[in-house]
């Protein structure tokens, strides 16, 4: 068997493959690229999709954090409160408009805390990033409570859980703004960048367009100093055909994990959990293992690929050294850190890969 990759974005193409290719012809040989028809309907169908009014497609996760913030005047002397054990680009998004990240940790579902939330507001606090990871939908009853008791604005960074649902209700239509973004290997992937942001608000929605169009609602016309953001018709056109077939998309990746779940019996490996009123669309199967290092090394030797979702917090990056956070000031998320990994889970993976993967980690 050749080597088992922790992702394969091939087997995603060829399995809708003609579909994608004539989409892609169409699309091409329409002559309009930018700004076209297939955005406007991908618009639509994600709106659908989440149970949105509106969605707004993009150029890039990133620029669908920090356009949120942007548009909801959220800068200079603001504080933010997101989780400490997030990827880096929710962070970036609320430091590119000038506020301050207040880290909270997460709790036993690698989930922003819920309960540690109070302990984070000051007079400062104007918004929560939520951030559903790997997956899996955070604790929003709660989480949206706080947001209504102290009047904060509340976005959702939803890069990694596009279908998750809590309570019923999908991510990304709890707050203010959803934030999404189509990079390659996520669930609902394009083949490039690519992002787009959902919300009730149609205020929103109609800055958010003017926003990612140079500020300007009208050509030549630019009311704000806006951005260059935009989904083009060809990512647009090829993610329609993905969301089709969204739901056997995550119906195969829950049955990959709930294999993995059911099969994998090792007291080395903690596994994911999931809670009660939430669902994983399980972006990533991460496991955590106190010998991480030795883990990798013998799986490697199986010729099995792992990765480390996320190796470093954002409190110890270099890019915010500034904020002056050190080691120990976050012990849970620096100890996720430090045991995370995420073994194989793709759409397209074999059962002969599946019980490779669960057999190497028994065995461990």
């Amino acid at each position: 068997m050749d080597k088992i990759m922790p992702n394969r974005l091939d087997r995603g193409f060829y399995r809708y493959q003609q579909e994608f290719e004539e989409k892609a012809l169409e699309v091409l040989r329409s002559g309009w690229y930018v700004l076209g028809k297939e955005v406007e309907q991908f618009e639509k169908e994600f709106a659908a999709y989440t149970g949105s009014k509106h969605c707004v497609g993009l150029a890039s996760g990133l620029d669908a954090l920090w356009l949120a913030f942007r548009i909801l005047g959220i800068g200079e002397g603001d504080e933010v409160i997101v989780q400490a054990n997030t990827y880096i680009a929710s962070v970036m998004g609320i430091t590119i408009n000038g506020a301050t990240p207040v880290f909270v940790e997460p709790d036993a579902f690698y989930n922003m805390d819920a309960n540690a939330l109070e302990n984070c507001l000051t007079e400062k606090t104007k918004a929560v990033l939520v951030v559903h990871l790997y997956g899996q939908a955070a604790e929003m009853d709660k989480i949206t409570e706080f947001c209504k008791k102290h009047n904060l604005r509340l976005v959702e960074d939803c890069a990694q859980s596009h279908g998750a649902c809590f309570d019923g209700t999908m991510t990304g239509t709890f707050g203010d703004i959803g934030c999404f973004s189509f990079y390659p290997s996520k669930n609902l992937g394009g083949f490039g960048d690519g992002g787009a942001i959902v919300t009730d608000n149609a205020k929103i929605a109609d800055d958010m367009r003017m926003y990612r169009n140079y500020g300007s609602r009208k050509r030549y016309y630019n009311e704000v100093v806006g951005a260059n953001s935009r989904l083009d018709e060809l990512q647009a056109g090829l993610l329609r055909v993905r969301l089709k077939h969204m739901e056997e998309l995550t119906e195969e990746r829950r049955r990959i994990a709930k294999r993995y779940t059911e099969q994998l019996n090792n007291p080395k490996l903690e596994l994911p959990n999931i809670r009660e009123h939430a669902d994983s669309v399980w972006h990533q199967y991460v496991i955590r293992c106190e010998d991480r290092e030795g883990l990798m090394a013998y799986l490697e030797e199986k010729g099995i690929g792992t990765i480390i979702h996320y190796p470093i917090p954002p409190h110890l990056s270099d890019a915010y050294a500034y904020l002056g956070k050190k080691k120990g000031d976050y012990p849970v998320t620096e100890h996720y850190a430090d045991t995370v990994l995420s073994i194989p889970m793709y759409n397209g993976m074999t059962e002969e890969e599946q019980d490779a993967v669960i057999e190497a980690l028994n065995a461990f």
